[in-house]
This record gives C-alpha cells, structure tokens and sequence, in this order.
C-alpha cells in the first residue's frame, strides 16, 4: 500500500510513468531525478502519510526501495 501510494507521488514529481518505478529504480540514474527533485518528493511522502522523516536519513537515500524502507520507519514511529 505504501508503495503504491509512493510511486504515485514519486511520478508526479518527476512527470513520469508510475509503472516505471520498482523498489530497485534508482532516483538519480533511472528517474533523472536531481536534489531538488528529491526535496519535492519527501514533502510530498510527509503530506500525503501524514509523518515528519528526518532529513539527514534522507541524504544517503539512492533507490525507491531505501524510500519505502523509511517511509515505514517513520509512520511506525508516529
């Protein structure tokens, strides 16, 4: 559920097919995503499951999969 609710912000960020995105997509290499891009993303991820993610988590963060990974750690830790 997590996923696919974070696919659906990831392509709208990125203007890119939803069915693109696998655990495995990196942001950078395979979506084209830049720094900014990925700011716009883990706003987007705090507003839509309602949760803070700390930022120097996400500083090392490379693939879709990483993502969901701490996405799930800060909702459990809500």
């Amino acid at each position: 559920m997590e996923f696919e609710k974070m696919k659906e912000v990831i392509a709208n960020v990125l203007n890119v097919d939803p069915d693109e995105i696998k655990p495995e997509t990196t942001f950078t290499e395979d979506l084209g995503a830049d720094s900014l891009d990925l700011f716009q993303i883990i706003m987007g991820l705090e507003d839509e499951f309602d949760v803070q993610i700390d930022p120097e988590k996400t500083e090392n963060i490379t693939t879709v999969g990483e993502a969901v990974e701490l996405l799930k750690s800060a909702i459990a830790s809500k």
